[in-house]
């Protein structure tokens, strides 16, 4: 059962807070009010989150409001997260400076400076911080929300760096903002409740010390989507689907 609010920051008050830096430091000073305002954020599982040391953390990807609800859950579990993000985010004119500044990580889709995204999550992990993939790529097109097949970026990093996978189911942000709507419409009233819950470690035990081929990659990558569904399906109280939504395949039936 996720926990409250008021318990879930009562429990956290003797955390030592994490060195924030001037630019987060603003992201905290707009984005937790905000949340505390409009929001009502039901968090567990922050004991699956290490303290300390690098980390690579796998959310699901329900709505474009869910970093919000990512950022503030992180946060609250006493680190800083540095989210892998789309590159156009960070070309706005002041949201961009700030999220840059703010050690955030963007993204080049389709480009070859996609490897460069690679490289600095790698060396953030590598320096101790706590990064976050979406491993889907995308927001889920799943009919019922659940999480798709994902890439293998998160495996990848997680193997190169030794690094723990903590996977972080979160809900209710598509009540906020329902994305691929084809109209933009948020409902911040009355408020939403918003949940986040940490799962365990993802025991990757089997692939570590061997050659990172696509096929480890590949099967690495599925340990952790389904360790992320069956979180997803601890915060929801449902059973998520046997098999993840394969986005190509619906794609490649669609032109069909």
């Amino acid at each position: 059962m996720a926990e409250s609010s008021d318990q879930h920051q009562e429990a956290a008050v003797d955390d030592p807070r994490p060195r924030r830096g001037f630019w987060f430091g603003v992201i905290v000073a707009l984005v937790k009010p905000f949340m505390l305002i409009f929001t009502k954020p039901r968090f567990s599982g922050r004991e699956n989150m290490p303290r300390t040391g690098g980390v690579v953390f796998v959310p699901n990807h329900i709505s474009h409001f869910d970093p919000f609800v990512l950022g503030f859950f992180i946060w609250e579990c006493r680190r800083i997260p540095r989210l892998l993000g789309k590159a156009s985010l960070f070309k706005l004119p002041i949201a961009g400076r700030i999220i840059t500044s703010a050690g955030q990580i963007p993204v080049h889709r389709d480009s070859t400076q996609a490897a460069d995204a690679f490289r600095d999550a790698v060396a953030a992990v590598e320096r101790g911080e706590c990064v976050g993939v979406y491993p889907e790529g995308t927001i889920t097109r799943d009919p019922d929300l659940w999480p798709m097949n994902g890439k293998t970026g998160a495996a990848r990093i997680a193997l190169m760096t030794g690094a723990p996978v903590i996977p972080i189911a979160n809900w209710g942000a598509q009540e906020i903002l329902q994305s691929y709507t084809g109209r933009l419409k948020i409902r911040l009233l009355p408020r939403k409740t918003v949940m986040a819950r940490a799962g365990k470690p993802v025991d990757l035990s089997a692939f570590q010390g061997k050659p990172i081929t696509n096929q480890l990659l590949h099967e690495a990558t599925e340990v952790i989507m389904r360790a992320l569904a069956e979180t997803l399906g601890e915060l929801r109280g449902e059973t998520p689907p046997a098999e993840l939504f394969d986005l190509r395949k619906s794609r490649r039936e669609e032109k069909e």
